[in-house]
């Protein structure tokens, strides 16, 4: 028979093989940061379905959009690693360059 401290010591190593990550997306009405956590072996779609940020964003198809994390481009079936950021990439409505260019002359 196990002992009490022996199913403690179970749960929290499983407690400790899970770890933190932020799962992001932006329109220019709404920004969302959703921090949960995962096990080792997530991979960024694994992560974005858990996470179930596409309910915050009607009309918004998330599966076709390119996702990175921290800036870097990645397939949803990169797995996951301890503080990794996963970006979900919309479209941009104009090109940062000509963005600048119009601004500077409004």
């Amino acid at each position: 028979m196990r002992s009490c401290s022996a199913r403690h010591s179970f749960t929290d190593r499983a407690v400790a093989e899970t770890f933190r990550v932020e799962i992001v997306f932006a329109t220019p009405e709404l920004q969302e940061l959703i921090g949960i956590d995962v096990q080792p072996g997530t991979t960024v779609q694994q992560a974005i379905d858990r996470s179930a940020i596409w309910e915050r964003f009607d009309g918004v198809d998330l599966g076709e959009l390119p996702v990175g994390i921290w800036g870097r481009e990645v397939g949803r079936d990169h797995e996951l690693r301890a503080g990794d950021r996963v970006e979900i990439y919309r479209a941009l409505q104009m090109e940062p360059r000509e963005a600048r260019r119009l601004q500077s002359k409004g």
